[in-house]
């Protein structure tokens, strides 16, 4: 993670994914951050390179979530299982991407992660959801192309976020 964010910063970015805007009122309304600090962290975010362009697509490893894991999941079948049991995967923190699929494997799932604590938490999750009978997760050792935009956030809870990096929330 980039060592010049912190807890302003993370919630900037999380009410941009949240708002879907960059409008610095509001932001300023979402999170009670002044305007002109708003503006000028934004430029400060776009200068340290965890804001990669105007659209507000991410680096994610610069915001801490540098582990990538995808999952095969196996699950018991019957009528509707795809639906009941997609929602679940797609409920799961960390989980962005969820894909019901054709042939041997049931769901694959893409996850970005803040950590191996993270990642145990995971197959805590998919270890409670009754209906799946089997994973098997991977790491991913090097990307080759990935799409990062801004909603990426939206998969996180704020608070487990900054925890996950160290840092607390001031709205506490």
């Amino acid at each position: 993670m980039n060592d010049t964010l912190d807890e302003r910063d993370v919630k900037i970015l999380f009410a941009i994914a949240d708002r879907e805007t960059d409008n610095t009122e509001i932001i300023h309304e979402e999170t009670g951050i002044p305007k002109s600090t708003v503006h000028y962290r934004l430029q400060n975010l776009k200068e340290a390179g965890v804001i990669t362009n105007d659209l507000y697509e991410l680096d994610l490893d610069e915001v801490g979530l540098g582990l990538t894991v995808i999952s095969e999941v196996w699950a018991e079948f019957d009528e509707g299982y795809h639906e009941r049991v997609g929602e679940q995967l797609a409920d799961i923190e960390g989980i962005n991407q969820v894909y019901f699929t054709m042939g041997d494997t049931d769901f694959v799932l893409i996850g970005r992660l803040t950590s191996r604590d993270m990642v145990e938490r995971l197959v805590e999750d998919y270890e409670s959801i009754d209906e799946i009978n089997r994973t098997s997760s991977k790491f991913v050792i090097s990307t080759i192309k990935t799409s990062e935009g801004i909603g990426t956030l939206r998969d996180y809870d704020r608070k487990s976020f900054l925890e996950a990096h160290g840092l607390a929330d001031e709205t506490e």
